[in-house]
């Protein structure tokens, strides 16, 4: 017999697509988990829907559905047509940020705990109304994602570029590594493989390659933004946040809008005893979406003694995550230390 749990969560997410014209995502995303008693693997899975109905001008055909663990690796990617499935195979019980991407920019992003017995399956659909946004193409004018960024390589090394993803995909990382080096003998300007190659070794557990091939990335193209994040998270996570504040810096320069870049580089402050130098890239990043910057915020300000800022911060904590296992403790301390208005 099948056991099925829907519950809803409502977000709105929007994002500035730098093409032919730019448009602005909503983001409804609709959770629902699905568990079926069958064989095999834990099975991440859900269809991807777009009413484009309102939109105007350039329609993006096809849609990058990212997943990613909390630490910020790529567990799978996957390139999906509207009205399309994705699938993710060989899921683990545990959280990760499902990732929206259209044309290389983040239009949604949510946090999913995936769980269930082997064999299970876990369904999430995700819906996104696409709507025109006035002044929006001005704005993007100023933040453009640098045609730099797109890599053309030969269809030799294309064919074995999307090897090397299905690979990853598949976890198969020691025959990622392999397929990329191959395209980088072909290609060693490549900086997009370079930057894969990084995260391929990282999956792999080889931290002191993953940084050499993001450190090659970043040198052979340094306006590119991914490996200079990767760079900087793969450092904080080994507690090198004075060595992470670097790249980090660098990301925010080029991409000010990235609110993982500036969460990464706040946090890299915050664990180097820079506070003061934490609070501006952690308020940024939290105005850019990223839930968890008012956690830090609210542990800053009551270590400070502001308790009511500190509880300001929870609330929009809770705005963004009502689903936060430690809802009620939040709660609590905000009713305790939240000033009343008269």
């Amino acid at each position: 017999m099948n056991c099925k749990e829907s519950n809803t969560l409502h977000s709105l997410a929007s994002a500035q697509v730098r093409t032919l014209s730019v448009v602005v995502f909503v983001a409804l995303l609709t959770l629902t988990s699905l568990s079926m008693a069958q064989s095999g693997t834990l099975t991440l899975f859900g269809d991807v829907k777009v009413d484009d109905r309102k939109a105007e001008g350039h329609k993006p055909q096809t849609f990058d559905i990212i997943l990613y663990t909390l630490g910020g690796y790529v567990v799978g990617r996957q390139k999906v047509s509207n009205n399309g499935r994705y699938r993710f195979l060989g899921i683990r019980n545990a959280e990760y940020d499902l990732v929206v991407e259209v044309e290389g920019v983040e239009a949604a992003r949510m946090r999913l705990n995936v769980g269930g017995v082997p064999g299970s399956d876990f369904r999430q659909d995700i819906e996104l109304e696409w709507i025109s946004t006035p002044g929006a193409r001005e704005s993007a004018r100023k933040q453009t994602i640098s045609a730099a960024d797109v890599y053309q390589r030969a269809a030799a090394n294309q064919s074995l570029f999307e090897k090397a993803q299905g690979a990853v995909d598949k976890k198969k990382y020691e025959q990622a590594v392999t397929f990329f080096r191959q395209i980088l003998d072909n290609d060693a300007q490549d900086f997009q493989a370079w930057t894969e190659l990084g995260t391929a070794y990282l999956l792999q557990g080889n931290d002191n390659e993953a940084e050499k091939a993001y450190l090659r990335a970043i040198e052979v193209r340094p306006g590119f933004v991914l490996p200079l994040i990767n760079l900087g998270r793969l450092r904080s996570e080994k507690n090198k946040f004075q060595e992470a504040i670097g790249p980090l810096t660098q990301a925010v320069e080029l991409q000010p809008t990235s609110a993982e870049a500036n969460y990464l580089l706040g946090e890299a402050y915050l664990q180097s005893k820079k506070g003061s130098k934490a609070v501006g890239y952690l308020n940024e990043a939290a105005k850019l979406g990223k839930a968890e910057a008012h956690l830090r915020l609210a542990t800053l300000y009551n270590a400070a003694g502001l308790k009511d800022r500190a509880a300001t911060e929870y609330e929009e904590f809770l705005k963004k995550q009502p689903a936060y296992p430690d809802r009620k403790k939040l709660e609590e301390y905000i009713s305790a230390n939240k000033k009343k208005i008269n």
